[in-house]
């Protein structure tokens, strides 16, 4: 391996972003160094107020995106120098609302809230360079979206009749609480910003620099080479164990398949299968733990549930989706006559020998996590470990390094900081206004009551708002709207199970009398009967049911089942035409038709779907060992079928029927079914019908 791949990611964003050359790489490098020393501080020692931290964050990420995102990219020197200017006051201006924040917050409040002259300038001044570099980073997209939100609040909301009808607030009132309010751009979502994720994607650009991208590599040759499929496989492992350190599935794509891309191809595999391989890997990468990308800890945040829990029950789902992946891999192998060259790959023992200390960073954080530190502090230490470790393998890292790293982190951490501020304003628009509720009653409402129906609609929704905005931030818009209700529909199917059984809690048998005193509640119920009764349930009852009918594990696993729903969901903008960004940027390495290859990236992806079937019809969150590995043999042969069933061949061309039949084994063991016999025997038919692939294989060879 001659080069670290993810020097690939540098070229992608060297396209439209100011390029690093001359004194303004100097510039940035020292701006880079000094961020991220303010930030190691801000979460390890500082006492300063939460919302100081994240002003100052924004004001120094909105200086370093005005002059990495420019205001255009003129030929004219003087022009060029003009936009520079103009990019600088930007910069500066970010920085003064920030400051202003900090002197202004007290005063305001020793006024009762009145706003005086500066107060309307610098805030309104901060949601006008917000709207900018959000532009200048994402398109048009999120500023229409915080325009619409801001505007429904003061002007149209009252004008609409309705279920959003709503009276209204002053631009007083809506400035204070989005500029210095504690919900609104410097609230919750920058307090993620500025702690966790920035936090990981330092951990990840000091370890992506140590070298560990083109080890995770040969590692992943290593391991996959010598199978079936191998190259195919390489691209799995190595994108999902990369993925869960960068944290983005386009910067994934682009480092690790600028390697694994050309390797498929050379080895035979189609270039849109070979782009569509890597985009599906890579948007896999964000669901593979202990990093996942943002969204763990955004999800950690919403949800009061720790990051390392979630960490937790993310692994067997993780390995689901990459297990659905190489299936594909292995298929489409055998259709091309594709056999592994074992003298391609060089041997693990050879590879983990030369390279063991790149895996120690990753032990050093899972550790931290698992003895109970923060995972801002697990990320902290880890960051230090990959210098400490450095000098013990071949590429230490001195101050240049360090430089370089600190560099990347900040390329790399730029958009998602001013997108996250930016998505906090509308987050608070839909929390002051009481739209999310709406939302999710309307959700419902459409649904019917149907669970599916209702997955259905939230992943049309994650793909329409996909289309738009980042995958993390269109996680926290979908969780905010649709989380409520997607976790009381399956909060309610809990409940109906626990009445067909027979209720014994006094409490809960009191309440259900009081809409049914004709009913026993403590007899088992029908299933008709045990919803017609939920249903009967006033809605301010509906909580106290549920408090008394489920322990608070059981609700803590339906709250989690939700919005790991979501936040699978919110992952397929990635691979789903017609914008597909990480099979996108897959084609322009593999030289093949974007759309084709977003099609093709979209098919490999079919775990973005199932796998949130199994959060909100299986215990798979909270199940004990020997029902979550029940769970997984039949969700893997489920997907075993399917994936045969899609692609005509299973160790062999299949026919019509024999695909029908896959059809339905495949759908049949998928263990959604409320009694477990009925996946016992879809997996027994779809294990049935891979022997009968195998014994004819053998017999045609």
């Amino acid at each position: 391996m001659t080069s670290d791949p993810s020097d690939a990611l540098t070229d992608l964003q060297s396209a439209r972003e100011r390029p690093l050359e001359g004194r303004f790489a100097l510039v940035f490098g020292a701006l880079a160094l000094l961020i991220g020393v303010i930030h190691l501080y801000f979460n390890t020692l500082s006492v300063m107020s939460d919302i100081w931290r994240s002003a100052l964050h924004f004001g120094m990420f909105g200086l370093v995106a005005a002059l990495l995102y420019p205001l255009a990219r003129p030929k004219s020197p003087t022009l060029r120098r003009g936009v520079l200017i103009l990019d600088v006051l930007l910069g500066f201006a970010s920085v003064g609302v920030a400051i202003y924040l900090i002197f202004g917050e007290t005063a305001l409040y020793d006024r009762n809230a009145s706003f005086v002259t500066s107060d309307w300038i610098a805030a309104g001044l901060a949601i006008l360079i917000i709207l900018e570099l959000a532009r200048r980073c994402a398109g048009w997209f999120i500023p229409a979206l915080i325009i619409i939100a801001l505007s429904y609040v003061v002007i149209w909301g009252a004008w609409i009749e309705g279920v959003f009808h709503f009276p209204g607030l002053s631009w007083e009132t809506l400035l204070r609480r989005s500029y210095f309010g504690e919900e609104g751009m410097f609230g919750p979502i920058a307090r993620i910003s500025w702690s966790f994720v920035f936090m990981f994607i330092l951990f990840g650009a000091f370890l992506m620099q140590s070298g560990a991208s083109a080890f995770i590599v040969r590692l992943a040759r290593a391991a996959a080479g010598r199978l079936t499929g191998g190259p195919g496989l390489i691209a799995v492992l190595a994108s999902g164990l990369m993925g869960s350190v960068t944290g983005s599935a386009v910067a994934n794509t682009v480092s690790t398949g600028s390697v694994t891309i050309p390797l498929m191809k050379r080895s035979g595999f189609p270039p849109r299968f070979a782009g569509g391989v890597e985009a599906a890997a890579s948007t896999g990468g964000q669901l593979m733990p202990p990093v996942m990308g943002a969204g763990a800890f955004v999800m950690a945040t919403f949800t009061q549930i720790s990051y390392l829990h979630i960490v937790a029950v993310s692994i067997i789902p993780a390995f689901l989706y990459f297990f659905s992946v190489g299936i594909f891999v292995r298929i489409e192998a055998q259709k091309q006559g594709l056999v592994p060259h074992p003298n391609d790959s060089e041997k693990l023992v050879h590879v983990l020998k030369e390279g063991w200390t790149y895996l120690l960073p990753i032990l050093v954080l899972i550790l931290m996590l698992a003895w109970g530190r923060t995972p801002t502090f697990a990320a902290g230490v880890a960051t230090l470990s990959v210098v400490a470790l450095s000098w013990a393998s071949g590429t230490r890292m001195g101050s240049a390094a360090i430089v370089k790293a600190t560099t990347r982190a900040l390329r790399t951490m730029t958009q998602t900081a001013i997108l996250l501020i930016a998505i906090g304003l509308v987050v608070n628009v839909i929390g002051m206004t009481g739209v999310g509720n709406t939302f999710s009653l309307m959700i419902t409402g459409w649904a019917g009551g149907s669970l599916l129906l209702t997955i259905l609609l939230i992943a049309l929704a994650s793909l329409v708002i996909g289309m738009g905005l980042p995958v993390t931030a269109a996680y926290i818009v979908l969780a905010t709207l649709a989380a409520p209700a997607l976790t009381s529909l399956i909060q309610d199917g809990e409940i109906i199970r626990m009445l067909m059984a027979g209720v014994s809690a006094p409490d809960a048998q009191a309440m259900l009398s009081l809409v049914a005193p004709e009913l026993d509640p403590s007899l088992p119920m029908s299933a008709e009967l045990a919803r017609s009764v939920l249903e009967s349930l006033p809605a301010e009852m509906r909580p106290m049911l549920t408090t008394s009918l489920m322990p608070a594990e059981a609700i803590t696993a339906t709250v989690l089942s939700a919005h790991l729903i979501i936040f699978w969901l919110s992952q397929d903008s990635n691979v789903t035409p017609p914008v597909a960004l990480a099979a996108f940027a897959a084609a322009t390495i593999a030289e093949s038709p974007p759309m084709r290859t977003g099609l093709m990236s979209w098919k490999l992806a079919k775990g973005l779907y199932l796998v949130p079937l199994l959060f909100a019809y299986t215990s798979i969150v909270s199940a004990p060992p020997l029902t979550l590995l029940w769970i997984t043999i039949c969700a893997g042969l489920s997907f075993v079928a399917i994936a045969g069933a899609l692609e005509g061949w299973l160790e062999g061309r299949l026919s019509s029927a024999a695909r029908a039949a896959l059809v339905v084994a495949g759908l049949i063991a998928l263990p959604v079914w409320p009694i477990a016999w009925i996946s016992a025997v879809g997996g027994a038919l779809a294990l049935a019908l891979l022997f009968r692939a195998q014994i004819t294989k053998l017999r045609l060879q």
